[in-house]
């Protein structure tokens, strides 16, 4: 897996109960699904969980169910909502979920085995799916890859070089914990959502999608495309994981990205040797059928300078305090810290 957030068990989910535990947001990142990189982007995690709280408690707001119990400070055992964190001037780095359970997705003969997670999650369990949801197409997205341009209504032979904006949100499906993940057919997605239904997870998708694109209109954002994971328990379908921030999802500023993207292109750019390698070693371990496609790759990303460093904390700290509508971080402006990323 490649989360650059711990996770931690307070109580563990049952064959029947919902559990309770915490995701502690660190300053690590990752790109390309290589995991931690060599170097942190100071403040980043704490602005991660900020920006998460905040989306979770707007879905609470509007009915949508989450796994969301609310945020600690300090190493304390208290729970508090968002709001009462930063009035006691504290950007959080933990965040409080309930837990439900996660089976091995055992791998054998170049396959997944579904139906043996299935078998042990019960009514019980994290969806082992990533529903996706698209607003617009900007460059480098996958989807530019794998569809035309007509596929969507849209009037172009092939994708320009400039991002397009879509009349209707485009919602896909895709495996969350196979070493390559990869999109889906719906039919598919049916079979790996196991009993929750796929009708639901895009009604659910399309909901969030909503909620996070108006509260980024008022930051003067842009919400491209994002995610969602969802758990299911006794027929309920919640969010859970972490939604609307700037590792799960695209922003952009004056057609500046503002997200983890900005990073990615960046390793484009001046590291091409390494994201080459990266490609490689994946179309191989798909060939061979081998899941730990890491293991094949003959070269490791090198660290960033810390002007890099500095554009990217910068970056996250003034998209939050922007999302939130608040100073939580020291940060420059938005428009400043967007200048800034658009010379890199």
């Amino acid at each position: 897996m490649t989360s650059v957030k711990e996770f931690r068990v307070d109580e563990p989910a049952t064959a029947t109960d919902l559990g309770r535990g915490a995701f502690v947001f660190t300053d690590d990142y990752s790109v390309f699904d290589w995991g931690k990189m060599p170097d942190e982007i100071p403040e980043k995690g704490a602005s991660l969980c900020t920006m998460g709280a905040f989306n979770f408690q707007l879905l609470e707001e509007n009915h949508i169910p989450t796994h969301y119990e609310g945020v600690r400070v300090d190493g304390t055992d208290d729970v508090l909502d968002l709001g009462e964190a930063l009035s006691a001037g504290h950007a959080p780095e933990e965040m409080v979920i309930a837990l439900t359970q996660v089976p091995d997705l055992p791998f054998a003969d170049g396959e997944y085995d579904y139906e043996a997670y299935h078998d042990a999650a019960g009514q019980n369990y994290l969806i082992p799916l990533e529903i996706v949801f698209r607003n617009r197409v900007p460059i480098g997205s996958s989807l530019r890859k794998r569809t035309d341009p007509a596929d969507h209504g849209l009037e172009f032979e092939e994708w320009p070089d400039e991002p397009v904006d879509l009349d209707t949100p485009v919602v896909e499906f895709s495996t969350k914990y196979e070493e390559q993940d990869s999109y889906l057919g719906r039919e598919a997605a049916d079979r790996i959502a196991g009993a929750a239904s796929v009708d639901q997870l895009e009604e659910l998708a399309l909901a969030v999608n909503h909620i996070v694109t108006d509260q980024a209109a008022e930051a003067g954002l842009v919400h491209e495309d994002g995610k969602i994971e969802c758990l299911y328990h006794e027929g309920q379908i919640r969010v859970a994981d972490v939604v609307g921030t700037f590792d799960e999802n695209r922003f952009s500023y004056d057609g500046q990205q503002v997200s983890k993207e900005v990073i990615r292109q960046y390793h484009k750019r001046t590291q091409p040797e390494w994201v080459d390698a990266v490609g490689a070693a994946k179309e191989r371990a798909k060939a061979d059928g081998v899941a730990d496609w890491k293991s094949l790759c003959e070269s490791s990303p090198e660290p960033l300078d810390e002007s890099v460093i500095g554009v990217a904390r910068d970056l996250y700290c003034a998209g939050t305090n922007a999302y939130v509508g608040g100073d939580v971080f020291d940060a420059p402006s938005l428009e400043a810290a967007v200048d800034a990323a658009r010379d890199l």
